[in-house]
């Protein structure tokens, strides 16, 4: 945890919180912070400063807060993702977050289960973000919009989405490499395991996606997210 991450219902007073869960037992056994000492911390959403320790009781630590600072800038990438495992996207979303994307479209696709969509890794999503804003020192969470018609949310919707920004979708044997360190904001679309279908990757083409790959090797989505993103930054 390199950000104490607030949350509205810890604030005792504008300038004041008290944190008693899995953040209190980090400051004592892993930052061994003491009372008097000062921590990087954050609203969530909102500026980013330093909590002093005022006090450290069986209720919770008592904080000191000042908060002026912005959140670093976000990522210009709009993420488009098949739906993936939920035990995958349960280790993707953290992650995700720490790049600083801050939209993400969840959508179905052919080879996507149904099960995935009715699974508690939806419940999970606030914690799973929190452990990436913690990680990358930043205050504000992703947008995340399920999308579960594909010719739908492609035809209908994916117009806007890619609007005004560069539009790329993973598809191995594109015979394209995906751009490195793009000037301007991009739509990156990934699909399922096992890839898209004919039928959908011409959709997206029609749209006006461009079909980038990363060489000769198939990836998984866990790992073809980071690879692209990764050379987007870069």
């Amino acid at each position: 945890m390199n950000l104490l991450l607030l949350h509205d219902e810890d604030f005792t007073a504008p300038d004041r919180a008290l944190v008693g869960d899995r953040r209190a037992e980090h400051i004592r056994t892993i930052l061994k912070a003491q009372v008097g000492d000062a921590v990087k911390a954050g609203r969530a959403n909102g500026l980013m400063g330093q909590a002093v320790i005022e006090s450290d009781t069986p209720e919770g630590i008592s904080l000191r807060v000042t908060l002026d600072t912005a959140p670093p800038e976000p990522l210009p990438v709009t993420l488009m993702l098949a739906m993936p495992r939920p035990i995958a996207f349960r280790r993707m979303l953290p992650w995700i977050t720490t790049f600083g994307v801050k939209k993400i479209h969840l959508f179905n696709a052919f080879k996507v289960e149904k099960s995935y969509w009715t699974s508690s890794v939806f419940d999970e999503f606030h914690e799973l973000m929190t452990l990436g804003l913690e990680q990358a020192r930043d205050t504000v969470y992703p947008e995340i919009v399920r999308h579960q018609r594909f010719k739908i949310f492609v035809e209908d919707e994916v117009p806007g989405i890619i609007a005004d920004t560069l539009p790329l979708v993973a598809h191995p044997g594109s015979g394209e490499t995906c751009p490195a360190a793009v000037d301007g904001p991009v739509t990156v679309c990934i699909g399922p395991e096992g890839g898209f279908t004919d039928y959908e990757i011409e959709l997206l083409l029609k749209q006006g996606f461009r079909a980038v790959g990363l060489g000769t090797r198939i990836l998984r989505s866990e790992t073809a997210v980071p690879a692209i993103l990764g050379r987007l930054l870069t």
